[in-house]
C-alpha cells in the first residue's frame, strides 16, 4: 500500500499536553502499510500481526469488547477509538470498559471526529491521548481540559464521588 494513504503525524494531546504524533493512521482495512509506527484497523491488526512491532489497532465505534480480544489488546502499545461523528458515544463506553473492566493500562487514543467540547468527558472515561479534528484548535482544546476543577460522579480519572471524597477528608467515612 502506498505509504501517502496514510493520514500523517500532526500534534496531540497526551496526558494534557500537546505532543507531536509519531503515529500515522490507516485507515485501509486491505493492506498493511511499511511505515511505522502505524496505527491499523483492528481486523488487519488481529490478522497475525498482533505481535508486530510499531502496529497498533484501531476500534470502529461498534467494537464488542470481548475478554478475548481484550486479552489480545494488551500486546498493543496504544489501542485508538474511533468516533466516526461526534454524536456517536460508543467511544466513551469502549474506552471505560478497556480500563475499568479489562485493568488496559497502555495508551487509550481517541481519534476521528473528536471536538474540544468532547475532551474533557473524554479523558474521564479513560482516553489519555486525544487526536483532534483538523478544524480544531489546541489552545481551545487547552482549556476545555481545565473546564472543570470538580466532578460530582465517580469515573475512570476519580474513583469516588463527591460526597465520598468530602466525608472521608472530614473523617466520616
Amino acid at each position: 500500500m502506498p505509504d501517502q494513504q496514510l493520514e500523517h503525524a500532526r500534534t496531540l494531546i497526551k496526558m494534557g499536553q500537546p505532543e507531536q504524533d509519531e503515529w500515522a493512521l490507516s485507515r485501509l482495512e486491505e493492506a498493511l502499510p511499511t511505515r511505522r509506527p502505524v496505527i491499523v484497523p483492528l481486523a488487519l491488526w488481529l490478522d497475525e500481526h498482533a505481535d508486530e512491532e510499531g502496529l497498533a489497532p484501531w476500534l470502529p465505534s461498534d467494537t464488542e469488547l470481548t475478554d478475548a480480544l481484550a486479552l489480545e489488546l494488551v500486546k498493543a502499545p496504544l489501542v485508538a477509538i474511533d468516533f466516526p461523528a461526534f454524536t456517536d458515544g460508543r467511544g466513551y463506553t469502549l474506552a471505560r470498559l478497556l480500563r475499568e473492566r479489562h485493568g488496559y493500562e497502555g495508551e487509550v487514543r481517541a481519534i476521528g471526529d473528536v471536538l474540544v467540547d468532547q475532551l474533557f468527558y473524554m479523558t474521564r472515561c479513560g482516553f489519555d491521548a486525544l487526536a483532534l479534528r483538523e478544524d480544531q484548535h489546541l489552545d481551545d482544546a487547552l482549556r476545555a481540559l481545565g473546564a472543570f476543577s470538580v466532578s460530582y460522579q465517580p469515573a475512570v480519572d476519580q474513583s469516588e464521588a463527591l460526597f465520598e471524597r468530602r466525608l472521608r477528608e472530614n473523617g466520616q467515612a
